[in-house]
């Protein structure tokens, strides 16, 4: 029997493979290398970029300026009323003014020459009281009067002339000589004031028409001391002016404003102006000729808070009854045509500021303004105010300036709030509201 074996069979060794290891190419090793470089340093220098990039925008954006904000500015309307009727003189040449005020407020033959009689002697009083100078309320120096000057009363009355009382041996002040000149028209006190003062009549003529020219009276003739030559002229446009003088001499003005006096050594002497004292009439000087009346005249008249001074006068009246008359009318007639106007009230908003950021203010009138005014004269009022980038409460940014004839006033305009910066947040969430940074840069 055959005998069977029950061993396994022995393994088989694994056949080896068939494909060797590949050898590592030097250059695609170097191109790995230089794919991450890229990678690693292109993200950061793209990290950097935008720190660097953040940065600036960031320090721009807190650095620029904020930009200005332009006034919305509001014009307030003219005031304008209507024009004043007036009552004029149907006769002779006539001109009215108002200390302070442009031009004539009504005139006829302004410029026309006439005789001026004897309101010839407020130009003799303001060519002495140049010569020697009287405060208000003082009596100046003393003048001694002689039988030279009794002649020159009898004479003056011998030509028909007015004249006021003189006595030998007395002693007037120059003020007192002066009343005795100016109210009862003494052209004997003319005439001996010149003598006193510069040594004739003539002297005293010399001097005024250096006086004249002096004070720009081209169209003012003096030929005397007291007017009674009728080559005594002037226009009315120049004894406005004449008038205006003779107020601004305090002495004189208080002189023509007086309605009596009494002085020891003459009596009681008159203002020869009846209109003194009524229709606000306070001034100045009558004048009278063998054809006609004269008056230079002043009133004054409240308007308002304030005064208006009016002067005119009025030529060649058939007589002084008429002449009163017709001027009464007229003043009465021009005192309403002045009246006092308020553009503008203190913190009245005139402009006003808005801001990108929400930030607003006002820019109001620091204080009120009036201006007394003639008739229709327009009342304008011109506001200028300044484009404001950051500005603190109370901070004057402009003007109102107010305009009437001749007159003009100028009323700062003020912040009532504060325009502050706008902060971070709002400047860096609105670049394209900022003003370009301005680039700082040096040389060495």
């Amino acid at each position: 029997m055959t005998e069977t074996s029950s061993q396994a069979p022995a393994p088989v060794p694994a056949a080896a493979s068939t494909s060797a290891p590949r050898p590592v190419d030097p250059n695609e090793r170097r191109r790995v290398y230089r794919r991450r470089r890229i990678v690693v340093f292109g993200t950061l220098a793209l990290l950097i970029a935008l720190l660097v990039g953040g940065g600036v925008y960031t320090a721009n954006a807190l650095g620029a300026p904020v930009p200005a904000a332009a006034p919305d500015i509001e014009q307030p309307a003219p005031v304008v009323a209507a024009p004043q009727s007036l009552a004029l003189p149907g006769f002779g040449g006539y001109a009215v003014g108002a200390i302070g005020f442009d031009g004539l407020l009504a005139a006829g033959n302004a410029d026309q020459p006439m005789a001026s009689a004897s309101i010839t002697k407020v130009i003799t009083s303001l060519v002495i009281l140049e010569q020697h100078p009287v405060a208000a309320g003082e009596n100046g120096p003393d003048i001694e009067y002689t039988d030279a000057d009794v002649d020159i009363y009898w004479d003056m009355i011998a030509q028909n002339g007015s004249v006021a009382p003189v006595e030998a041996g007395a002693t007037l002040s120059l003020r007192e000589s002066l009343e005795a000149l100016l109210l009862p028209s003494g052209n004997n006190y003319a005439i001996s004031l010149s003598n006193w003062a510069f040594g004739s009549e003539q002297g005293l003529v010399d001097a005024a028409r250096t006086w004249l020219d002096a004070h720009g009276f081209a169209n003012t003739r003096i030929a005397d001391a007291s007017g009674l030559s009728l080559e005594n002229t002037s226009t009315p446009a120049d004894l406005v002016k004449l008038g205006e003088l003779a107020l601004a001499e305090p002495v004189l003005a208080e002189i023509v404003a007086t309605q009596k006096v009494d002085i020891p050594e003459l009596g009681s002497l008159e203002n020869s102006n009846k209109l003194l004292g009524t229709h606000g009439v306070d001034g100045i000087k009558t004048g009278t000729t063998d054809d006609a009346a004269n008056l230079l005249f002043s009133a004054d008249y409240a308007v308002g808070d304030t005064t208006v001074t009016v002067v005119g006068v009025v030529l060649g009246g058939e007589n002084h009854a008429m002449l009163r008359e017709a001027i009464a009318k007229l003043l009465d007639s021009v005192a309403p045509g002045f009246h006092q106007v308020a553009p503008l009230e203190a913190g009245q908003e005139l402009a006003s500021y808005d801001t990108p950021w929400g930030d607003t203010a006002r820019a109001r009138a620091a204080d009120g303004a009036s201006v007394v005014v003639w008739s229709d004269t327009p009342v304008e009022v011109e506001v200028r105010a300044e484009p404001l980038t950051l500005a603190n409460e109370g901070e004057e940014v402009g003007t109102a300036v107010v305009r009437a004839g001749a007159q003009e006033i100028t009323v700062p305009l003020v912040l009532d709030a504060e325009i502050d910066d706008p902060g971070t947040w709002w400047r860096l969430a609105n670049p394209a509201g900022l003003e370009p940074a301005t680039a700082q840069s040096g040389s060495e």
